[in-house]
């Protein structure tokens, strides 16, 4: 029960408007890539998203399998499951290094929070890389008791593929050393895990070395600051501040046995370092290279809920003992389980209004299925579509019925066919060609891109704003989230050859 219950509730919460509307752009790129063939999905981790490659291999099969032609929904179910699994996985932590009931509150905590309903309703790795790493922290700790070979090896084994799904989960093996040493760990069991890490260093070497030449994807991304840190801890205890405070109190109270036995790995020497290792440690290191998100190291959040779990079981444990010393009796258990579980409740209730905000459709960056619907009722088959830059094809790539009968003028090759994610565009002078029969253009803009100043890098890109400013006038604009909908209509000419 204390292990089932928290995965039921964690089902319930992410399946909770679960079709919220449209994909947003990192889903909407799982969703063109998983429907690649294979070859080309390969093809294309050569130059792009190698880091997110074993995943997209993943819901190739998933969206394979779905019926009929698959969409949001069949998209995000995976991430619903995993977190579902790793809300389980945390209690069956809390159970075995605590007590049932510490594992059922931590469990719920987790089910429960904004953070974790977000991410586990997201077509993206980060719900299922969290599963990876809470299924890898319950095999270390039972390696770290028993040892033996295969238990070090099924821990590099599950770490390993964890880290395959995305690389920032090898900062989970800081999280289990400074276990090790908390619990002063034998120098056989530092042996075991070293060979373990060892091997999932190793096995990871690949895809570092190629991601690392597709740096320039995250080259959006800023150097963390206090305020990321604090933001982090809020997001981690509960956005809320009667949550937030409650939480961190309680789970301060949960590092008064942070040590235990020489050689003993209790759930607070394991949960401290999982919260607090990775996200210190990456944000640490993008002061150098920015390479800080909260969803990189999601996983770690698995850590906070035990805390708090733990501190709260340390204050039924001390109501206990003063309910003893009043009355002569002990306390019923049954009956703290229960206040916890109903604390839990009284936290989901606060942070309701953040859950229900996160599924109306619009809450992500951008919604494509809206733009893709202005689409539809403004264009007409053979009207000619520019896309600026060339990453706005994306909304047509994810839903191309929308598009239907439209050409796409600056099109060479598609994505697939090319090894790109939105496909190879023709050069200025073909571009130019193709313009110039057409009397009038839809643009389907990045918000960005209209700001004054603003120069694209690629020729091809530059040649498309030339020849809208000087060939066309702007007849017509619609703004959905960050992408504008532009009509450009070529001037009437007089009989003297001018506009």
């Amino acid at each position: 029960m204390a292990v089932a219950v928290p995965g039921a509730v964690m089902l319930a919460v992410g399946l909770w408007g679960l079709h919220r509307g449209g994909m947003w752009r990192d889903e909407a790129v799982t969703y063109q890539v998983a429907r690649r063939t294979v070859p080309q999905i390969w093809r294309l981790l050569h130059g792009v998203d190698a880091v997110h490659g074993l995943y997209y291999l993943l819901m190739h099969v998933v969206l394979a399998a779905a019926p009929g032609r698959p969409g949001e929904v069949d998209l995000r179910l995976p991430s619903v499951c995993a977190a579902a699994v790793t809300a389980s996985l945390v209690a069956a932590l809390g159970a075995r290094l605590a007590r049932p009931r510490v594992g059922l509150w931590a469990g719920l905590l987790f089910a429960v929070t904004p953070l974790v309903g977000h991410y586990a309703q997201e077509g993206r790795s980060y719900a299922l890389v969290a599963a990876g790493a809470a299924g890898a922290t319950l095999v270390f700790v039972r390696a770290a008791a028993e040892g033996g070979r295969r238990a070090w090896a099924l821990y590099g084994g599950v770490l390993a593929v964890t880290c395959w799904l995305h690389e920032f989960a090898v900062l989970l093996l800081l999280a289990h050393a400074g276990t090790l040493a908390l619990a002063r760990s034998s120098g056989r069991v530092w042996r075991g895990w070293c060979c373990a890490a060892g091997g999932v260093v190793l096995s990871l070497l690949p895809m570092v070395v190629v991601s690392h030449t597709q740096s320039a994807q995250v080259a959006w991304l800023t150097e963390p600051d206090v305020e990321t840190a604090q933001d982090l801890l809020r997001q981690y205890l509960g956005p809320t501040d009667g949550v937030y405070w409650a939480c961190l109190a309680l789970g301060l109270l949960g590092l008064t046995r942070l040590v235990g036995r020489r050689g003993e790995v209790t759930l607070a020497a394991v949960a401290l370092p999982l919260a607090v290792l990775p996200p210190v440690a990456l944000m640490l290191a993008s002061q150098f290279t920015p390479l800080y998100v909260d969803r990189y190291v999601l996983y770690a959040l698995a850590g906070a809920p035990l805390l708090v779990a733990l501190g709260a079981d340390r204050l039924a444990g001390m109501l206990g003992r003063l309910w003893s010393h009043g009355t002569g009796t002990a306390p019923r258990s049954p009956a703290f389980t229960l206040a916890g579980v109903l604390a839990v409740v009284l936290a989901f209730t606060h942070q309701v209004p953040l859950l229900r905000a996160d599924r109306v459709p619009g809450t992500r960056p951008d919604d494509l299925g809206a733009v893709a619907r202005a689409v539809a009722r403004v264009l007409r088959p053979g009207d000619p579509v520019l896309f600026l830059p060339a990453h706005a094809r994306g909304t047509e790539l994810t839903y191309p019925e929308d598009f239907k009968g439209t050409r796409d003028v600056a099109l060479a090759e598609p994505g697939p066919a090319s090894g790109t994610l939105y496909g190879r565009e023709v050069g200025v002078a073909t571009l130019r060609r193709r313009l110039a029969g057409a009397d009038e253009v839809w643009a389907v803009v990045e918000k960005y891109a209209m700001v004054r100043g603003y120069r694209p890098r690629l020729a091809t890109e530059r040649a498309k704003y030339a020849v809208l400013n000087q060939q066309f006038v702007l007849r017509q604009e619609m703004v959905v989230d960050r992408i504008a909908l532009r009509l450009y209509v070529r001037p009437i000419r007089g009989g003297d050859g001018q506009p």
